[in-house]
């Protein structure tokens, strides 16, 4: 998540700047060519010898590339899909330009950094506007307008019982008594951020990041009092897990024993039993049957 001003009140320094002083266009494509250049320090570090041991071997390049980025999250499909788009995949390695080199540096980096925007201070006059203007200038990105200040008022008044809210929530109802402070600031709150775009955009912002983006989905095992490990711990109520995982995949995730002991799963809402190969859906209710 790539929080910034997006009132342009604040410089490439980090310092406070009259709003709508600076382009937040700017912050995002500073971010995205830095990550873009230490991609490329990477595949450019002793590039020669690797093309030449590459060639040499008669290795796939896609594996050998792979290998190169897969801490940083890449997969053989990935590469594979990167080079054939580019136009690169009957291509010796040896025989690619920098422009080339840069090219598959930045399309890596964006399957596997992918980028959400985090558009804050969206309250200050102006702010809004850059919004709009944004998402038509880097329309394949998500940009959630959010005000963070907005969040924290709002999470410590309920932390301190002065009102009940929810987190993405479009309102707070007020539940105890409120300071000087929170009596002028929550009003203000309230018609600045919460009636302009319905929420206060930090909890959008997480959601985006971790479900669009990462494409993880939330699973909830059944009968959470049965599932124990050896000792009799109970298992967390809620896992995420990866768009396309399986209930065998489920299994695994909770416990070890119970990924090698699977016998069924059972879906809870439909009562129906599945096999390991089922794949879940978002929001899917498991009961794991296993013989540990």
């Amino acid at each position: 998540i790539h929080v910034i001003d997006a009132s342009g009140s604040t410089n490439e320094k980090g310092e406070p700047v009259p709003p709508g002083s600076r382009d937040p266009a700017e912050d995002i494509r500073f971010l995205a060519e830095e990550l873009d250049y230490w991609y490329l320090g990477i595949l450019k570090k002793a590039w020669d010898k690797f093309a030449r041991t590459v060639s040499q071997t008669n290795a796939e390049p896609y594996k050998a590339l792979h290998k190169q980025f897969s801490g940083l999250g890449s997969t053989e499909d990935m590469v594979k899909q990167i080079l054939t788009g580019m136009g690169l995949d009957e291509r010796k390695l040896s025989a690619w330009s920098d422009d080339e080199l840069f090219g598959f540096s930045r399309e890596l980096r964006k399957r596997t950094q992918p980028m959400l925007i985090a558009a804050n201070k969206i309250d200050v006059p102006g702010a809004l506007e850059n919004v709009e203007r944004l998402r038509k200038e880097f329309p394949e990105l998500i940009i959630v307008p959010c005000s963070g200040v907005a969040e924290l008022v709002l999470k410590t008044a309920a932390k301190d019982g002065a009102i009940q809210y929810v987190p993405g929530g479009k309102g707070y109802d007020i539940s105890g008594a409120l300071t000087a402070q929170q009596e002028k600031g929550l009003p203000v709150i309230q018609r600045t951020v919460l009636d302009v775009i319905g929420n206060t955009g930090v909890q959008e912002a997480l959601d985006g990041a971790v479900f669009s983006l990462l494409k993880y989905m939330p699973i909830f095992p059944g009968g959470v009092g049965k599932l124990a490990d050896s000792e009799g711990r109970v298992m967390p109520d809620c896992w995420l897990l990866r768009q396309g995982s399986t209930a065998l995949d489920f299994a695994y995730k909770i416990h070890t024993d119970l990924g090698r002991g699977f016998i069924r799963a059972i879906d809870v809402k439909t009562k129906r039993t599945v096999g390991k190969e089922h794949v879940l859906m978002p929001g899917d209710v498991v009961e794991i049957v296993s013989d540990k």
